[in-house]
């Protein structure tokens, strides 16, 4: 490799602008529906507690619906977007395929005894592929799952899909769970490794 060609790898940005763009419009789209969420379950709570009123958007049904509903569209047109080029552009190939078991163990020995290496932000570990990839999956299943809770009769084959109305609210209230989980873990290695959000802003 030539001086010149290592200079242009070291400059070329770590993320494009549109996978920035559509990150932070994810980020932020995720939270609202996330806030509001949780008010819309304290109407109708599927389970024995309700979430405290400081950490859910919309202060009653009909406020938390229309912010969730604003919010699905932006979510949902935005991460067509994201999905669109991150196929088109081979970035999902190149960033998160292929995923190995053995990688994925080992790797999350290593981060588990702080043995991890962030260097070099350009590649993921195999860890970083699998919860990357899986969020997207998870993505998937909580917009349909809250496309057959909203239209139960206009989509009852996707109703029916999700085991019926009552069930698709158990599917969609636990991939909203493990999007919250995704966040924390996402955020924590965030502030650990600073330099990651920096290169999320600015692209290098």
């Amino acid at each position: 490799m030539t001086a010149e060609t290592m200079t242009a790898s070291q400059d070329a940005p770590i993320h494009p602008g549109w996978v920035r763009i559509c990150h932070w419009i994810n980020a932020l789209a995720i939270l609202v529906m996330i806030g509001s969420g949780w008010q819309i379950f304290n109407a109708s709570p599927l389970f024995d507690f309700t979430f405290p009123r400081s950490i859910a958007l919309g202060q009653w049904l009909g406020g938390a619906i229309q912010w969730h509903f604003a919010a699905m569209w932006v979510l949902v047109i935005n991460g067509a977007v994201y999905v669109t080029l991150g196929i088109v552009t081979g970035r999902f190939r190149r960033k998160l395929l292929p995923i190995y078991p053995r990688d994925v163990v080992a790797d999350a020995k290593a981060a588990l005894t702080f043995k991890l290496a962030h260097d070099d932000l350009a590649h993921y570990n195999a860890v970083q592929k699998l919860l990357y990839a899986g969020v997207i999956i998870v993505a998937v299943i909580v917009v349909l799952s809250g496309l057959a809770i909203w239209k139960p009769v206009q989509f009852q084959e996707l109703t029916a899909l999700f085991g019926g109305y009552d069930f698709a609210r158990y599917v969609h209230f636990a991939a909203m769970a493990a999007i919250v989980s995704f966040l924390v873990v996402h955020v924590a290695l965030a502030l650990i490794v600073p330099k990651s959000i920096r290169a999320m802003i600015a692209g290098r």
